[in-house]
């Protein structure tokens, strides 16, 4: 396949990059400082792209089976500004504008409905989560709201916490909800999770939870 992925020089965007062109899909990372990117491949493009202009990521888009997005806040001021609903927007409206339909972005846990089956301390455990990190979430949530309102067919992935630990491939998800008591989940397995799902039709339109 033909994959385009922002956020390449993050944590999950990387890993997304890597995974993609070990299983053999042509990638183009589409990002804002090329320096700061050192993969390398035979099959992969890097693009240089202003990520607010959606005329400027039409030729990042145009063409591709699919788009993948680790685009996210870095730190609290970054959510609080809604940075990853501004970064996103100009991704929506640049694939309408040329008929590139699919798309999977990273959002989080606490976005989704609680898990069935949740105890008490994954309860509480979420409530403070969701206060401290307030902004985050409510920056994923504008940005869930624009991927329903776009023409796109969309897939918002919803990990907990995120660690660093090697993937494994194996790990719990849940369409249209989250895995009860998932807690952690490796940036790798979030990639892995992700390229799963750009050819499955029953997620599109939806949030998949995923967690170990």
């Amino acid at each position: 396949m033909k994959l385009t992925v922002f956020g390449a020089t993050g944590g999950v965007g990387g890993e997304i990059v890597r995974q993609a062109l070990a299983d053999g899909h042509e990638v183009t990372a589409a990002v804002r400082d090329p320096s700061r990117f050192a993969l390398t491949g035979e099959r992969l493009e890097v693009l240089r792209c202003d990520l607010a202009d959606p005329e400027a990521l039409r030729g990042a888009v145009a063409g591709r089976d699919a788009v993948l997005s680790g685009l996210g806040a870095r730190n609290r001021a970054d959510a609080a500004s809604g940075i990853t609903a501004r970064l996103t927007r100009p991704v929506l409206r640049a694939m309408e504008a040329e008929g590139t339909r699919r798309l999977l972005v990273v959002s989080a846990a606490p976005v989704g409905p609680p898990a069935p089956g949740d105890g008490l301390l994954d309860k509480a455990v979420l409530a403070v989560v969701g206060s401290v990190f307030k902004d985050v979430y409510a920056d994923l949530r504008v940005m869930e709201a624009e991927l329903a309102a776009s023409g796109t067919a969309w897939t918002s992935v919803r990990p907990p916490r995120l660690t660093d630990a090697p993937g494994t491939g194996r790990y719990r998800r849940v369409v249209g909800g989250n895995p009860p008591k998932g807690r952690t989940l490796a940036r790798a397995d979030v990639a892995h999770a992700m390229l799963a799902m750009v050819d499955e039709p029953s997620t599109v339109g939806q949030g998949v939870g995923v967690a170990y």
